[in-house]
């Protein structure tokens, strides 16, 4: 049961019932410090006379993880009754390059799409290269932000241009390159041919009528 207005239970309110037969609870999270109470529980140690003991700074987060077990989520600080509603425990690998850079452009709502669509709605078109595909993605990993962190970098690229834009009707398409990635260097504008944009055509009548 929950309140209906969500927030904190207390005894006199009025709750609501909630059938969760056919409801899935996906728990997840990054559990900063999990993999030091695994290491020491079982990281440096070997079973039986020829068991190879390998040192905890060759195992990769991903393998340290992967031997998580009810007793380790405890010391961490999780109560029992709640790690025992959790019967499946999973580890999931870290994001390369080739993983973010399809997290930017392959799902449906990419963030390359995002943009691309915030500036057609001004009648530009907006195009980045595969070199600043690919720096965008190393920049995320060197600065360990992972998925997260690739929104912040397209913002900070793209800030000066989204404010430019809308009012430069001669300006038909944006071109990010890799060097506006590495070096800060501004977005390559290119004319408008042909043509008047769409923003241009609605605020036609409007002056037209005021006038």
């Amino acid at each position: 049961s929950v309140p209906p207005q969500g927030g904190r239970k207390h005894p006199h309110q009025e709750f609501i019932q909630i059938d969760t037969t056919n409801v899935l609870f996906i728990v997840g999270g990054a559990f900063s410090g999990l993999d030091k109470i695994i290491e020491a529980r079982s990281g440096s140690s070997g079973v039986g006379f020829n068991a190879e003991i390998s040192p905890a700074s060759e195992r990769s987060t991903k393998d340290i993880f992967a031997d998580v077990m009810p007793e380790d989520l405890l010391k961490f600080g999780m109560i029992p009754e709640f790690i025992g509603r959790l019967p499946v425990l999973t580890s999931v690998e870290n994001l390369d390059k080739p993983a973010l850079m399809q997290i930017l452009t392959e799902p449906k709502n990419a963030l390359v799409k995002q943009y691309q669509k915030l500036f057609d709605l001004d009648d530009v078109e907006l195009e980045f290269t595969a070199d600043a595909l690919d720096s965008i993605a190393e920049l995320a990993l060197a600065r360990g932000t992972g998925a997260r962190g690739l929104r912040a970098i397209m913002e900070s690229v793209l800030l000066g241009v989204m404010y430019e834009v809308p009012s430069r009707s001669d300006v038909g398409k944006v071109i990010i390159e890799k060097d506006c990635i590495t070096s800060a260097a501004p977005a390559t504008l290119v004319e408008r041919v042909g043509e008047t944009p769409k923003r241009a055509r609605r605020e036609k009548p409007s002056e037209e009528k005021s006038a």
